[in-house]
């Protein structure tokens, strides 16, 4: 029975003797793939073609590694020595500089984040012309990366408020992010709280902050502790326009060719970063209750009082009589609201004292903002100072390395991933060997990663491509092991009790339903590489980044501006055919 068809023969309708043909019923054709399949086929085959056309143009090859790994035995060998460090006490002013910078732009960028989320959120806000200029905003801030507003804050600001600048510019830059997921948050929450607190007759701040606020607030913080550590690492690469702190003395080190203290101060923010990544991880899984339990710790400790206070409560007789109707009533001072005013007031005090340590000067904040006028005269009208082929040939070689380092990092990301992944792996220790590489690798600033391969392979592009690599495999590598993690594991047991083999399960069950994800995290891996490859120009490691740099150096400003917009255009661009994708996947 060959035919392009399924089908399926009803054998009742044989005669007794013999001798004639099957009667076929239920005739089954395949279906030909849906005008969305197809557009999402072509959009993922022009993503491979482009990332392996990439790697060929920018001649990322085996090649290059080995001459790379030749001139890295030489480089520590010869010219690194003996690593050095400054002073433990400016080593400790620097590092609490830089974390206080990080700590109030972060904070900043959450309140700003929670306000435009709740004006974008169609359930918090009526006003459809709001909620577009507020999603607007958000988009706006995510396209124009941290150093161009990094550059235009401390023109106006000046570089004696070099840390008020970066402030501005990392919070300004987080609404990109925070906004977005803060807007999601609140839509996907449960609107019933909120409409029934609407239908007692209570007003919109009534509504939000009664019932919307306290729901998505284990996220909103959660998120806000996932952009600290973007933050942190983008601090690194502000230092080399003046914001104050470890990236501005590793800037200054490498500048002069020291590199036994530039490897020693990068190896000091390295282990800040991996300190920074595991501390808010854990912080992260213990708001959204996916923690497991702790034998040590402050959490253990403020845990264990807040059982042990509700267990003398439950056992001590209660007297209270119940309230009579219309009598107000408050929550009892039971261990769990204890413990959740304890985090807030620690989180309080944390703010408080890194507006203090930031050395903010409010004088020159304001007069500042009095010549924003002047300074924006300086940017407007764009120009391309005589060099617009230079420039759009470098904006092409920045595309091309976010193409070929994120179609590089998944193909590293997707293995890791895997093994990483708890419902997956053959044992725990895998899992953990996986899981540990995967937080060491996300901690390495890609920065820093790319000074060291230029240093070590030379001034160009396939030091940026490796060093954006390894960043999008850490990121990736996560995502993948989570989205994995969270597939329904009741079908992967129907398949396996039909006697399906491990593979079979892996392939027919888990992938299939993390594929969307992965999709999804891979489209936004690439518009975070494309951001990123062009602030690594900044210190030669290819794109366009390097004319941002040097037009801000001689003052060209007509020129940044006209930089800007070009990699706006890009990133807008981008953003349009991730969403497209986004569709496509639901």
């Amino acid at each position: 029975m060959t035919t392009l068809t399924r089908e399926r023969a009803d054998t009742r309708a044989v005669p007794a003797g013999g001798g004639a043909r099957p009667q076929l019923t239920d005739r089954r054709t395949l279906r030909p793939p849906s005008a969305r399949a197809l557009l999402g086929l072509a959009i993922m085959g022009s993503f491979v073609a482009g990332g392996i056309w990439s790697l060929i143009e920018l001649r990322v090859n085996i090649a290059s590694l080995i001459v790379g790994y030749e001139n890295a035995v030489n480089f520590f060998t010869n010219r690194v020595g003996a690593l050095q460090l400054p002073p433990l006490g400016e080593l400790a002013q620097m590092t609490v500089m830089t974390l206080a910078i990080v700590i109030c732009a972060t904070a900043l960028g959450m309140v700003l984040s929670l306000i435009l989320g709740l004006l974008a959120a169609t359930n918090t806000c009526r006003h459809a012309p709001v909620r577009a200029v507020a999603r607007v905003i958000v988009i706006v801030m995510r396209a124009v990366p941290e150093l161009i507003m990094a550059i235009i804050f401390i023109r106006v600001f000046g570089f004696g408020a070099a840390a008020v600048a970066g402030i501005l510019a990392l919070g300004l830059n987080s609404i990109g992010m925070l906004g977005k997921f803060y807007t999601e948050a609140i839509e996907d929450h449960d609107d019933g709280p909120r409409q029934a607190l609407e239908t007692g007759g209570s007003v919109r701040l009534q509504q939000i902050f009664g019932a919307t606020l306290p729901g998505i607030m284990p996220a909103v913080v959660a998120h806000g502790l996932h952009r600290f550590d973007i933050n942190l690492r983008a601090s690194v690469i502000l230092g080399y326009v003046g914001l104050p702190g470890l990236g501005m003395e590793l800037s200054s080190a490498l500048g002069v060719g020291n590199y036994s203290l530039g490897i020693g101060l990068a190896l000091v923010i390295l282990g800040i970063c991996i300190a920074a990544e595991l501390l808010s991880g854990f912080l992260r899984m213990k708001l959204l209750g996916r923690s497991e339990p702790s034998r040590f710790g402050f959490f253990w400790l403020v845990g264990k009082m807040r059982r042990r206070y509700d267990a003398n409560r439950l056992e001590a007789p209660s007297g209270a009589r119940p309230a009579a109707w219309g009598e107000r009533t408050t929550p009892p001072w039971n261990g769990e609201r204890t413990s959740r005013f304890t985090y807030i007031g620690l989180f309080g005090l944390v703010i408080l004292a890194s507006v203090w340590l930031a050395d903010i000067d409010w004088i020159a904040f304001f007069h500042g903002l009095l010549s924003i006028p002047a300074v924006a005269g300086q940017f407007i009208p764009p120009s391309d100072g005589g060099i617009a082929e230079r420039l759009w040939t470098t904006l092409l070689e920045t595309i091309q390395m976010g193409l070929a380092a994120t179609f590089l990092g998944a193909l590293l990301a997707l293995p890791v991933g895997v093994l990483a992944a708890r419902n997956v792996a053959p044992n725990r220790a895998v899992v953990q060997f996986f899981r540990t590489l995967i937080v060491v690798t996300r901690g390495v600033p890609e920065l820093i990663l790319a000074i060291i391969l230029i240093v070590i392979m030379g001034m160009g592009a396939v030091a940026g491509v490796l060093a954006l690599a390894v960043g999008a495999m850490g990121l990736l590598s996560k995502l993948v092991a989570d989205s994995i993690e969270e597939t329904d594991i009741r079908v992967q047991q129907a398949i396996a009790t039909g006697g399906a083999a491990r593979t079979q399960v892996f392939f027919a069950s888990t992938v299939r339903q993390a594929a969307p994800a992965i999709v999804a995290h891979l489209f936004y891996q690439l518009d975070v590489n494309i951001r990123a490859a062009t602030l690594l120009g900044i210190v030669g490691a290819g794109g366009v980044g390097y004319y941002l740099l040097n037009a801000n150096r001689v003052l060209q400003f007509e020129v940044v501006t006209y930089i800007c917009l070009m990699i706006v255009g890009v990133i807008l661009l981008l953003e349009f055919i991730t969403s497209v994708m986004r569709r496509l996947l639901r």
